[in-house]
């Protein structure tokens, strides 16, 4: 079976003596709970695996009755050691409060009981993390798959990664266009809005949210100005409300909106954003035409591509913690710039020799980046980007 590469990093975490409370959270349908099972599977380590998903949302005490199902296994059986899993641990209201107290009981007592957690809701599991947890805990994070391990473990082609995106559960569908959509519907945008945004955030207008991110996943890799949504959507609101759904959107790793590059951190804020995809098989779901095509328009084409790039810079950033940004000034401009620790990288993306690519050389003047590239005609390669390790360059 396929082992994603934090398979290693979850394997040597819980191998080494207790210390933190390991946390793996990323969006769904990535492959966390698979992952986990295969370390527990190859560990020589007893364990326990619960999961919260059928588990009432007001029942804190299930967590600790986990915990104690766990601490009289150990003792009954003089385990050395055990681990317990808990997924879907964001779904149990104050979980955060709960899991403390065990683990601090567990630290009074000596008791060698590691745990790990998982879940699907960035928003939820950070607040718990960082309201109760603080210092307890290290964050495993997991994101969409690669172009390489779509290729790798499904034989994806370029094109078929830029269209269908990488969930491994849809990637067995592809050649049936129905079944696929069908999937990507019910087992990612329907789950994640329905579960992790609807049933534990106040939403005032459920049906507006929902409008938001068609709209959204439509224009992905384009600009589009929070007044401009309005007009497009029945009973939008303010420009507030839309973009407090973009960021309960972006937590839960469908839609982000990207804000323009600018050292004044006021004018980034004020930016129209750029709507952006985690994942491009979201915006497969709602283009009117098939795979085929759109291959042959390259017109629709080049918005897939770019697309397609973008929701592989969003994902790397969410796991390797750098910023994506755009920048546009007048008629120049730069479809992504990457930020992290100082280290400013501006790329531009080109899926044709039509497209005008003077925004990079302006942009190098102004701000002096650490490196700009072009990715595609003319530039590197995009199965070539798409396979290195976006760390490197930094």
């Amino acid at each position: 079976m396929y082992k994603r590469v934090e398979y290693q990093t979850i394997r040597k975490r819980l191998e080494e003596p207790r210390r933190f409370i390991q946390v793996v959270m990323g969006p769904r349908q990535v492959g966390k709970s698979t992952v986990v099972k295969q370390v527990l599977g190859d560990l020589a380590a007893p364990y326990k695996f619960f999961s919260a998903d059928n588990v009432s949302a007001s029942n804190s005490a299930w967590v600790s009755n986990c915990w104690a199902a766990v601490r009289s296994l150990q003792v009954n059986q003089n385990m050395e050691s055990i681990i317990l899993v808990i997924d879907e641990i964001q779904k149990i209201q104050n979980w955060s409060e709960v899991v403390k107290k065990e683990w601090d009981d567990d630290t009074f007592y000596d008791r060698n009981i590691k745990v790990l957690l998982l879940g699907s809701s960035r928003v939820l599991l950070e607040k718990g993390l960082s309201e109760s947890l603080a210092g307890r805990f290290e964050e495993i994070r997991m994101s969409h798959w690669s172009y390489t391990e779509m290729r790798d473990c499904f034989g994806f082609t370029l094109d078929q990664y830029l269209f269908y995106g990488g969930y491994p559960g849809a990637a067995p569908l592809i050649g049936e266009e129905d079944r696929y959509q069908q999937y990507i519907q019910s087992a990612i945008i329907d789950a994640t809005i329905n579960k992790d945004i609807l049933m534990n955030t106040p939403i005032s207008k459920p049906a507006l949210l929902r409008q938001t991110f068609e709209l959204g996943t439509a224009y992905s890799g384009q600009q589009l100005s929070l007044t401009k949504m309005i007009c497009s959507l029945q009973d939008a609101g303010n420009t507030t409300t839309l973009a407090g759904y973009i960021h309960l959107l972006d937590e839960s790793g469908l839609l982000c909106g990207l804000q323009k590059y600018s050292i004044d951190m006021a004018r980034r804020k004020a930016s129209i954003p750029k709507l952006q995809v985690y994942n491009n098989a979201l915006k497969a779901v709602y283009t009117p035409q098939t795979f085929d095509q759109v291959i042959l328009d390259r017109s629709s084409w080049g918005r897939i591509f770019e697309s397609g790039i973008g929701a592989y810079l969003v994902s790397q950033a969410f796991v390797h913690r750098f910023e994506v940004f755009y920048w546009r000034e007048r008629n120049d401009e730069v479809d992504f710039i990457l930020r992290k620790k100082g280290s400013v990288i501006a790329i531009e993306i080109k899926s044709n020799a039509e497209k005008n690519t003077t925004g990079l050389e302006t942009f190098k003047k102004i701000f002096n980046p650490h490196s700009a590239f072009i990715v595609g005609d003319g530039g590197i390669p995009p199965e070539e980007f798409l396979s290195m390790d976006i760390r490197k360059l930094f």
